[in-house]
This record gives C-alpha cells, structure tokens and sequence, in this order.
C-alpha cells in the first residue's frame, strides 16, 4: 500500500520537529519544509532553516526550503504597521496563519503532491459524520486553537495536528525519547519579525515617521482635562497602566486612542470594562444561525465568557457577553466557541 504523503511545516523548534517524528512513527511519508520568512540572510531564520535541517536529517527525510518572506512582508508586516498606526493592536499569529501557514504553504504542499499539512499547534481536529471540526487542545494553557479560527472545513479534512492532545510537557519528554536534536531548545515567545519583542523601537525604525501616530500629542482624561503629553499614539494599547508618565490620585489607564487628535486618553479602571463590542471580517468555519449564543474569547490570554452574537449591517456582528470584559482592543481577534469546538472568529472594531 502506498503511504500517504504528509508535508510538516518545521520551524526547527520542539513542537514541529516532534510533529514530524510522529507522523513518521504513524507511518506516514514524511517531508519537512520550512518557511523562510524575512530576506536578511543574517537574521534568526537561518537558524531556524538550519536546525529544521538537521533534524530532518536526523529522521531521514526530505528537507525544502520556501521563500515566502515577500508576502510575509506584504500580508503580515505591512498590515501590522498599519494597524498600529490607525491606533489598533493586531495579532499577527492570526494573519500568518491564514495567509501564509494555511494559504501560500497549503497551496505549495498541495501542488508537490502531498495529501496532508501537519503543524506542532496546540490544537485538535476531529470528524463527526464526515463532518471535520476544530476544537481546543487538551492542555488549555497551551490551546491555540484562538490562532486558528480562519480555518475552512475543507482544509480542516487536509490538516493533522499531532500535538492537540498533549501538554508542552509531555511533547519535551517525547522529543527527549525520540532523541531530537532540538529537544532542549527554549520556547519562542516574541513576535517573530519584532526583535526583542520591542515594538515600539520596531515601529520607530520601519513605520512612516510622519504618520499622525508617531507625533507627539495629549494625554488627556475622558472628561478632557490635558494630564501629560506622550511620543506617539501608537505607542499605546488600550487598558494600558504602566508608562503613562504622569501622577494621579488613583491608577489611570488608557481608555481611548484618537489618532486625528493625536490624543491618548486615559480615565479610571471602571472605564476599561465593557460588556458589547461590535466585529467584522467574520469567518465561520460553518454557517451559523442568528442570533447565537456562545463563548468567545477578545485576545490569545484571556479566558471565554458567555455571549449573544447578532449580525448588523456590512456583516458585521455585534457581541453582548453576560460579564463585563477588560480592555476590549480594536484589531485584536474576537473567536467564538461552542464548548470545545470553535465556530469562527472576526476582527474586534472599537
């Protein structure tokens, strides 16, 4: 019997070189290829590239190289200055994966032949009456299923996630017995294109100078008393305490940035809650029935809360959770839940 062909998409991290060495134990026909995302060839993705390949040659398979890093830099980057300069704070993992790790690079193992895109997410996939569903990995510090959320159906039948049922623990004890060349290698934590997860110095050095966001402006109070002045309001996000520079009787936190005004404003923590906000750029993973009631999540980190969803005009929905929730940011993924299983997701507008 021909073994089916399974491409893993290797980082040269831990979770993706176990991911690979799975699916070979699984008997698959296993080919790593790597990403490579940025045109500095002095930068960590050579790193990266090489340690993908030494682990590929460890297993003994087959190791490809892509360059995707013009489109990473049009799709991913570029969006992600202009978000922060409209006074929004994207996800980037979120645009990454649907355009590039689920777009050019399913597309790319799709046209080689192979009959499956494996990744090392933390995040589960199963098959009820033919039927595929993406649901929330087993260890719920470690669930990305949140990243995810722009998954189709159709790609969901060509996808494997080996490590949805794991913990990061039990993934280092298996990478220790497999004996992967990477099995000790720390975690990556920081946005992969923002050095030293500085992206303010980031902004300083790749964004237009003179956009209004990066001129100094007002910090003022929700009522509009002037309390300071700032460097930039891109320099902000919403719920934001530390950093603000100036003295006050009880704790300030941003609440507000306007960009035409060249203004941050501040007010007090009962003034950083919410229980509506409105989101578009919607994407169901299938077709939903309104209005809904769900639990959703407004960032990666924090926890669902219950919910009604209802559409509004330009398909757009807006979101009435039962709970007040912190610092609800524009530009940031709103991804919506029944239980386990994620129904879809959009991108928060106020």
């Amino acid at each position: 019997m021909t073994k089916k062909k399974a491409a893993v998409a290797m980082s040269g991290g831990v979770d993706s070189s176990l991911t690979a060495a799975l699916l070979l134990e699984r008997g698959f026909d296993v080919i790593g290829i790597t990403m490579k995302l940025k045109s500095d060839d002095k930068t960590l993705c050579n790193n990266e590239i090489n340690d993908a390949r030494q682990v590929s040659d460890f297993l003994g398979i087959r190791h490809y190289v892509v360059d995707f890093h013009e489109s990473f830099q049009n799709k991913i980057v570029n969006n992600f200055i202009e978000e922060y300069l409209r006074g929004r704070t994207p996800n980037p993992c979120v645009a990454c994966n649907k355009y590039i790790k689920f777009g050019k690079l399913f597309d790319f193992v799709k046209n080689i032949g192979a009959d499956f895109l494996s990744t090392g997410h933390y995040a589960r996939i199963d098959c009820v009456n033919g039927k595929f569903f993406l649901k929330k990995g087993c260890d719920l510090k470690k669930d990305q299923s949140y990243v995810l959320y722009n998954l189709t159906a159709e790609q969901l039948a060509k996808i494997i996630l080996p490590l949805g049922e794991k913990s990061k623990e039990e993934t280092r004890k298996l990478a220790e017995k497999f004996k992967l060349p990477v099995s000790h290698k720390p975690d990556s934590q920081e946005i992969c294109f923002v050095p030293n997860d500085d992206y303010k110095k980031f902004l300083q050095g790749n964004a237009n100078k003179n956009s209004a966001a990066l001129q100094p402006g007002e910090i003022v109070s929700s009522d509009g008393k002037v309390l300071g002045k700032h460097n930039g309001v891109a320099f902000y996000t919403i719920g934001q305490r530390k950093g603000l520079g100036i003295a006050a009787e009880n704790p300030l936190y941003v609440v507000k940035l306007d960009i035409e005004k060249r203004q941050v404003i501040v007010g007090g923590v009962e003034e950083v809650f919410c229980k509506v906000l409105t989101a578009n750029n919607l994407h169901w993973i299938y077709p939903q029935n309104f209005p809904l009631k769900a639990t959703a999540k407004i960032r990666y980190g924090s926890k669902v809360a219950d919910c009604i969803v209802n559409k509004i005009e330009n398909g757009s929905v807006k979101v009435e959770f039962e709970t007040l929730q912190r610092a609800v940011t524009a530009g940031q993924s709103i991804v919506f839940y029944d239980d386990d299983i994620v129904l879809g997701g959009g991108i928060i507008c106020n």
